[in-house]
Parts: C-alpha cells; sequence; structure tokens
C-alpha cells in the first residue's frame, strides 16, 4: 500500500494504491515538499509555485502533482538508502492509524506504507481448513514469510521497484495480482511482528511501539474482522483468546524493549507523534541533494564519450537543423522538419540494437542469408512533455512497440528536477528501452530518466537515450554516470548559458512544437520538465 504525498507518487504520502501487476502498465504518482537552497531561487510561473497542497482525488485514488526530488548524485548513485520508520504493536493497537497521521504530518515526497499483513505465508491445504475453523494461528512469527519481507525492504530501501503479494482475508489466501510499491524517501513498515526478526530489526532506522489498552484492542478487532472480513462474533472471540492474546503476551509485549519511542494511547498521542515527525524531518535534511550544479561543473572539456553517436551531419540534414533552428520558421514547418530528423534519428539507433543471422526462403523458393532482431522487445519511453513527439516516429518503424512515459518537472524553488509521474509497461526490465526526450541540456532530466529505468530493474546496457538536439555538458553528465547507456542524436551543440540554455540551440521545443508560450526563464532542460 503506498501512501503519502507525492507521485506515480505522486504517490506515498498519503497513500495511493499502485496498481497491479496484471495490468499493462504500472502506474504511479507523487507530491514533492518545498525544500530550501543555497542558491537563489529560480521564478516559475508553474502550478507548482501555489500555496495549496498539489493534488487531484479521483473516486478510485488520490493523485499527487508534484515530485520526488532527486535520489541519486552526480555519479547516478544513490547517495543515502531511504529512511524506514518500523512500527509494532498488537492488534488492532492502531498502528495503521498512527502511520497515516505521521504521513500527513510529514508532508513529504514519496513516501511508503507496508504492511505486514500482505506477507502472510501460503497456507497448505490442512492449514486453509484450520483458518476457516478459526484454528489456524496467524498471530505467530512462523506465518509470516519474513525471507520475502526483508528482501522487499532492501530493495524498497535500496529505490528499487518491488510488487507487493495481495492477501485475502476472507479466504485467508494470496490473491493472483501484486501490488506494484516505487521510489520511496521515507518507508513505513508495520506489522504485529515488526520487531521479531534480527535481519529485519537491521533495516529499521526509528523503531515505533504503539502500546493500546487491551479492551480498546479487542472491541476494534471485534468491528474490523466481522465488517470487513466476513467474521462471526464467536470466531472472532474464540481466536482472540486462543490465539491473539497468548501472541501478543509471548511474541509482541517483549518487543516493547526494543523500541525507540513508545506511543501510549496510538493516534490518541498527537505529542508523541509531532516528535517522531520533528526527528524524522531533521534526518530528511540530511539526504537533501542539489544534482543540477553539480552537473553543470563536473566532466567538462573532456573528449566526447565512445558511447555517444551523432547521425551523419548530411546536406540534408544540415538543412532541417537550419530550418527548426531558424527562430522566423513556422510552426506549421517545425513540426513537419522535426518529424522527419525523429524519424531519421529512430532509423539510425535501431541500427544500434542486437541482431543474429537468419535464413529465409523467397518467394522464388531460394534462401535469403539475413539479419533478424535478437532481443525480446523494443519498448519506447517517452520523457514528457516535449519527448511525446518522437513516439509517433517510432511507432511508425517499429510494429507493436510498448509506449511507456515519465513526467519530470522543475521545482520552482530550488531548480532541481523532480519525478511526478510514470508509467511503464510490466516486465520492462527484458526489454530494449528507447528513452526518447527532444532536447538535453544539463543532462539533469534524462538522468533521473535513466535512474527510474536502472529501479526497475532494466540493465544499463539496454538503455538507448535519444535527443533531436543534445549539449556537451548533457552528454557528459549521463555518459559519467551511466557509462553503459547509448547516447544518439542528430546534433550535439557546444555551449549551455546561465539559464542552461544550449547555445546556438533550437529554443524552447515543446513551446514551439505544440504551439504555447515559454516562461522568461525557460532552460532547454525545462522542456522535459515542465507542461
Amino acid at each position: 500500500m503506498a501512501a503519502a504525498p507525492a507521485a506515480e507518487r505522486g504517490p506515498a504520502e498519503r497513500p495511493a494504491a499502485p496498481e497491479d501487476s496484471n495490468s499493462s502498465a504500472e502506474s504511479l504518482d507523487r507530491l514533492y515538499p518545498t525544500v530550501g537552497s543555497t542558491k537563489p531561487p529560480r521564478k516559475r510561473t508553474t502550478s507548482q509555485c501555489k500555496s495549496e497542497p498539489p493534488l487531484l482525488r479521483t473516486s478510485k485514488r488520490t493523485i499527487y502533482t508534484a515530485g520526488r526530488p532527486p535520489w541519486y548524485n552526480e555519479h547516478g548513485t544513490q547517495s543515502k538508502e531511504a529512511f524506514v520508520i518500523g512500527l509494532g504493536g498488537g492488534s488492532a493497537s492502531g498502528k495503521t492509524t498512527v502511520a497515516t497521521m505521521i504521513i500527513e504530518a510529514l508532508d513529504v515526497p514519496w513516501v511508503v506504507l507496508l504492511s505486514m499483513d500482505s506477507f502472510y505465508k501460503v497456507l497448505t491445504k490442512q492449514q486453509q481448513e484450520q483458518a476457516a475453523s478459526n484454528d489456524f494461528n496467524f498471530d505467530h512469527p512462523d506465518a509470516f514469510d519474513f525471507d520475502l519481507i526483508i528482501a522487499t525492504l532492501k530493495k524498497l530501501k535500496q529505490g528499487k521497484s518491488v510488487k507487493i503479494p495481495i492477501y485475502d482475508f476472507t479466504t485467508h489466501s494470496q490473491k493472483k495480482e501484486w501490488k506494484t510499491l516505487y521510489g520511496a524517501n521515507v518507508i513505513i513498515f508495520e506489522g504485529i511482528m515488526a520487531f521479531a526478526d534480527k535481519e529485519l530489526l537491521k533495516l529499521l532506522d526509528l523503531k515505533i511501539f504503539v502500546d493500546t489498552d487491551s479492551d480498546i484492542r479487542l472491541v476494534r478487532r471485534l468491528r474490523r474482522d466481522i465488517s470487513e472480513r466476513g467474521r462471526d462474533i464467536e470466531g472472532v472471540i474464540k481466536q482472540y483468546n486462543k490465539f491473539v492474546k497468548p501472541a501478543f503476551d509471548q511474541y509482541i509485549q517483549p518487543t516493547m524493549r526494543l523500541a525507540d519511542i513508545v506511543v501510549p494511547r496510538g493516534s490518541g498521542n498527537t505529542v508523541a507523534i509531532d516528535l517522531i515527525v520533528q526527528h524524522v524531518h531533521s534526518q530528511l535534511e540530511e539526504r537533501e541533494l542539489s544534482v543540477r550544479a553539480a552537473l553543470a561543473s563536473a566532466h567538462q572539456c573532456h573528449p566526447l564519450p565512445q558511447t555517444l553517436s551523432v547521425l551523419k551531419s548530411t546536406p540534408q540534414v544540415r538543412g532541417m537543423h537550419t530550418i527548426i533552428r531558424n527562430k522566423e520558421t513556422s510552426r506549421d514547418e517545425f513540426i513537419f522538419y522535426s518529424k522527419r530528423l525523429m524519424r531519421l534519428l529512430i532509423e539510425h539507433a535501431l541500427s544500434f540494437l542486437p541482431f543474429q543471422s537468419c535464413t529465409v526462403q523467397t518467394p522464388q523458393g531460394q534462401d535469403y542469408e539475413g539479419r533478424t532482431y535478437s532481443g525480446k522487445q523494443i519498448t519506447g519511453v517517452s520523457i514528457l512533455r516535449a519527448g511525446e513527439t518522437m513516439e509517433p516516429a517510432l511507432r511508425a518503424v517499429c510494429k507493436d512497440v510498448r509506449i511507456g512515459t515519465i513526467l519530470i518537472q522543475t521545482n520552482c524553488n530550488t531548480g532541481e528536477p523532480e519525478l511526478h509521474y510514470l508509467r511503464l509497461p510490466k516486465d520492462i526490465s527484458e526489454d530494449h528501452v528507447i528513452l526518447m526526450d527532444c532536447t538535453v541540456s544539463t543532462g539533469a532530466a534524462a538522468m533521473m530518466a535513466v535512474r527510474v529505468l536502472l529501479d526497475h530493474d532494466v540493465p544499463e546496457d539496454k538503455i538507448f537515450l535519444l535527443s533531436l538536439l543534445m549539449a556537451e555538458m548533457g552528454v557528459h553528465s549521463v555518459a559519467y554516470a551511466f557509462p553503459r547507456v547509448k547516447i544518439i542524436t542528430t546534433a550535439v551543440d557546444k555551449k549551455v548559458n546561465d539559464l542552461f540554455r544550449i547555445i546556438p540551440g533550437i529554443g524552447n521545443f515543446g513551446d514551439r512544437y505544440f504551439g504555447t508560450d515559454a516562461p522568461p526563464d525557460w532552460s532547454d532542460d525545462e522542456d522535459a520538465l515542465s507542461t
């Protein structure tokens, strides 16, 4: 269960349910906090500059319209792991309520709420029969899959995408579908046995025990199990007396001594929750990163990397660049010649995919020694908004290509890129991924997009970054952080000015293509960073 105010978290941050793995794509949305900056803030005329909470509510979920700031450094690696809060306590003690209150009070981007209830072991047929008659002990440590819990927390803490099983409490079984969680600055892990495993304890940065009176817990459990889980009152009381209460006395209450903080009265103890929030904020401040400034001062004066391939500057290519770079070019001509360049760029990029020899028979009955794509599948991922203009060219040359999208925007106070939304096809880790953006100046947005793909287990050498125009700074930034990513473009300009505009450049591609007005302080990375 994803929580919090943020993005695809837009999620976490107040829990937004991730989509299951049976859907054709994994979708998340998220929110961001206002982060301080040592440099003068860059003013922007976007919705992010408003003071009201940037979120939209639908009948099915909450979408957070602000994003996750960089969770990696200029080397492309995660500098600090996510902060993990463990919430323990007896059954129906109010752990989830306390977790939700912490999330709402934190008001930071990308918080994930992970429940231990998702990790019950799969029951045997005999255990299923025992569970149906309320004779199976779900409150014993052996009922949980601690190996899966630990592996999942480790991946989340490392910034990776994970799949979470969905447990059906009515049938006492796991459902076939899974939930997908990704992108946590803070992870809140709650469960009755949250402190019952030594290896699990090592992953928790802050341990909180919710201490609630046993009579209150029994009343809550009766209400919950009867109304939400379809149990009868006799069965609930039988299970409570036979398993729940003894398990609390033997396994749960003794772990209170392991907690850093004990919260008496649960959600009613607002003073304790405020203190917890203050402590977490102080920890998060130590994790703040400034990536774009580091990129602007690094890797300059180096030769262009061997992973870069520039489309041959033929008279035709040079002529099309002349047209789209000309500020007097009409929008119709700009679109027409941009599309021609995109098609040439895509065709050029496909030549770097792996091919193997094959033999086919021609209509004349003769063998022809040819080549065929040796990978599993090709997926295109566009960095919104300008990157989506390249999708038709990709679809025109790759039959049945799958398309994903990533939305990255600039924080109006810090100037840093932030991840707002992503929608990636399932099993993307097995594909060759063509990552599309029309212009790349510092490389900040491109680096964030590559990092997202890596977090979803796409191999670095299977990522192809395509752009119509790149600055040398952006090329160096991406190549230094991700040396096995293939970078393919139609032209590379040498300079980026103080506003991160490519010189001589092409202007704001998205605004010229879509006919919108650019803010006075746009940058070429901004094309991917604003809508």
